[in-house]
């Protein structure tokens, strides 16, 4: 029986609408950039996945520009003709050839896997060693940065039972004014949700001693990357006096940083991104690390689209512990979809699909609408 191949790879560029401006430390969005690869094999599967980052290159070293350029130009030519049934070997090859480039590292291991999910017929979080839940409970980010505004939001949310855990994003202004923000969505949420806090690398050291202080006394039960993800020495310092957890989220660039920032003791929890760490076999690696060090796992976004979402949230389902809960909201964030049927949220929970791959299909016409010529 002949080897099924890898024959082409089809890449695009999808500029989809947001429902409201998303501000962070580095970058307000208007709009989601996604990354949509087919890769097409010899037997007639198709595998889809997608690369997204935040803000162009404010983020992270790889935009969507980039990212196609380069799957199209070195990835495709570097796996054409390649076993599609052997995702380990067609990783392997680029590992030994490509430098970097975790998000189109991650389109492609995504692509991969749910290719194989449909020519065996299973679920890729089958695929991946077996679903341990079928639903991951997602927080909301409210990041319109006024007040009334967040705590308006909030209660919404909570009405219609689809988030109970909300992040804030703060950085951006003066600390005292970040704070008081917090405490006051805080005091108006009380224990009826959770309040967590992502400064996105903004603070320096002497800053964030005192800011922890005072988030703690506010009720805020977690802060994600206060200081420069460089600052490995600081987050350590910190992480040993702060009264509530830090979590390392910019600092993780690769599985190899997860098993230093574990060595250190520089985070209690790590927040999980398939796209920073090239695929959702990949960041099960950076889990597993974690899980050995004892370091809480957060299932994080790159604010994906409906594609990168689900494959993120199969990956998460095969956890045994995943107690600060997902942010997979990214799909909600966009006015648009370009599957057919879109994401499944209910009760507080992104619902797990029980179909063969990544359980998906596009929706060609949107999906043409909404591509860059």
């Amino acid at each position: 029986m002949s080897a099924v191949t890898i024959e082409h790879f089809d890449t695009q560029i999808v500029d989809l609408p947001t429902i409201r401006p998303h501000k962070l430390a580095m970058h307000t969005m208007h709009g989601q950039t996604l990354v949509i690869l087919r890769i097409r094999c010899s037997d007639g599967t198709v595998g889809i996945g997608e690369a997204t980052t935040i803000g162009g290159l404010a983020y992270a070293g790889e935009s969507p520009e980039s990212i196609k350029v380069n799957l199209d130009t070195w990835f495709a030519p570097l796996l054409i003709g390649q076993d599609a049934s052997n995702v380990n070997a067609a990783m392997q090859r680029v590992d030994r050839a490509i430098r970097g480039n975790t998000f189109a590292r991650s389109a492609v291991e995504t692509a991969l896997l749910d290719a194989q999910g449909k020519r065996l017929g299973l679920p890729l979080a089958e695929l991946l060693g077996g679903r341990l839940r079928d639903g991951v409970e997602v927080a909301w980010t409210l990041a319109s940065g006024d007040t009334a505004k967040d705590i308006d939001e909030a209660e919404r949310m909570l009405d219609l039972r689809r988030h109970r855990h909300f992040k804030l994003k703060i950085g951006a202004g003066e600390p005292a004014r970040d704070i008081a923000h917090v405490a006051a969505i805080k005091r108006a949420l009380g224990d009826r949700a959770s309040v967590r806090v992502d400064v996105n690398q903004a603070w320096s050291e002497a800053v964030a001693v005192n800011a922890c202080r005072q988030l703690a006394d506010a009720g805020v039960e977690l802060i994600e990357q206060p200081l420069s993800r460089y600052d490995r020495a600081g987050m350590v310092r910190l992480s040993a006096h702060s009264p509530i957890p830090l979590m390392a989220d910019e600092a993780i660039e690769s599985v190899q940083d997860s098993f230093a920032l574990a060595q250190m003791g520089a985070a209690s929890i790590f927040a999980l991104k398939i796209a920073k760490t090239g695929g959702p076999r990949a960041v099960l690696r950076t889990a597993a690390i974690a899980e050995a060090a004892g370091i809480g796992l957060y299932g994080g976004t790159m604010l994906e689209g409906s594609i990168g979402t689900l494959a993120a949230a199969h990956a998460f389902a095969t956890l045994d512990k995943l107690e600060w809960h997902t942010e997979l909201f990214g799909p909600l964030l966009l006015t648009e979809d370009i599957l057919l049927e879109p994401p499944l949220y209910r009760d507080f929970q992104l619902l797990i699909p029980r179909a063969p791959g990544l359980g998906l299909a596009l929706d060609e016409e949107r999906l043409a609408r909404f591509a860059r010529p």
